[in-house]
């Protein structure tokens, strides 16, 4: 009995001297943590999808909360009104940012880009992407797995089974940014969304030259150049064949649209253009002769003058002298 009693003593002073010095040591060693910290978090969406650049929404609810400014910060998912909350809590302006949304850069339809092969394995861009060009001869469009679609949180993109394509919903896009990591072939860029969603853009990422890339694709950028000319903003560069717009210079005047021979240049959301009136035809000027007969009818014509002033000239002695003739026959 007294040796249960001794044991349990023992223990219990064991775990009490423990206990005192861990407290010590956490009030030695704690760190002191802002409380503002859990307020942003609290006030973010908490989806943690990462697009904001950071890990979770709790540790960039930390980089906001030691940030001097919040310049360069934004939550692609709460957008402005999110934004303005954590500015609230924290005091700080907050400048306001243009909205993004996820643009699929390929144009390479089914009827476009026509299948060479058949791939017969798993059903991922990656696996697709790792073994060989795919089932098209363009090395650079988009493989149809639907790897971004897997990735989207947001139920904001979708395969067309007419184009074998990706499509956003600009509705539903948050520029997260997660479907721009699964591509493998960063087929997808985050890019303004554009007054009223208006954009324009090259649907195209071959950067093989002309030839090769149009025999694989009838909609591919061939480089030309065209583009690059008639743009007035010094918005387009063309690299490695491929034709790029700058949507920071762009002022989407669509002259591009219309000199790109290919159809690879896309104004997206934009109203129809009225039909250009038809001017009509001009009558058909009278046919002009031919020198020589132009000549000979001036030439004509001179002698024809010059015949009638020389009877003139006969004419005007002869009725002078009549008038004598009659009075001396009076």
């Amino acid at each position: 009995m007294n040796l249960i009693v001794i044991s349990l003593l023992i223990l219990g002073v064991t775990g009490l001297v423990a206990a005192v010095l861990l407290y010590f040591v956490a009030q030695k060693f704690k760190v002191e943590e802002d409380p503002r910290i859990d307020e942003v978090q609290d006030a973010l969406p908490g989806a943690n999808c990462g697009g904001c650049g950071y890990a979770g929404c709790r540790a960039f609810a930390e980089g906001c909360v030691k940030a001097d400014s919040l310049d360069g910060l934004l939550c692609p998912v709460g957008g402005a009104p999110t934004m303005t909350k954590v500015g609230e809590i924290l005091g700080m302006a907050v400048v306001a940012a243009e909205p993004k949304v996820a643009v699929v850069r390929c144009n390479g339809t089914c009827e476009a880009r026509p299948r060479t092969s058949v791939y017969d394995g798993a059903k991922s861009c990656q696996i697709m992407h790792s073994c060989y060009v795919g089932e098209t001869a363009c090395p650079f469009g988009c493989l149809g797995c639907g790897d971004c679609v897997s990735a989207c949180d947001f139920d904001a993109i979708h395969m067309n089974p007419a184009t074998g394509l990706p499509e956003v919903d600009d509705e539903k896009c948050t520029s997260c940014g997660k479907c721009v990591k699964a591509c493998p072939r960063n087929i997808i860029e985050l890019r303004k969304k554009g007054p009223k969603s208006r954009r324009i853009v090259v649907m195209c990422v071959n950067k093989d030259k002309g030839a090769v890339a149009r025999k694989a694709c009838t909609n591919a950028c061939i480089g030309c150049s065209k583009c690059q000319k008639v743009c007035e903003f010094d918005a387009i560069t063309i690299e490695n064949n491929l034709a790029y717009i700058d949507y920071n210079k762009c002022r989407l005047c669509r002259k591009c649209e219309d000199q790109c021979p290919t159809g690879a240049i896309h104004a997206v959301n934009f109203p129809p253009r009225k039909p250009k009136a038809e001017v009509p035809a001009a009558p058909k000027a009278a046919p002009v002769q031919n020198s020589s007969k132009a000549q000979s009818a001036v030439q004509d014509g001179s002698k024809l003058s010059s015949e009638k002033t020389t009877l003139n000239n006969v004419e005007q002695p002869l009725n002078n002298v009549e008038p004598k003739n009659e009075e001396t026959k009076a």
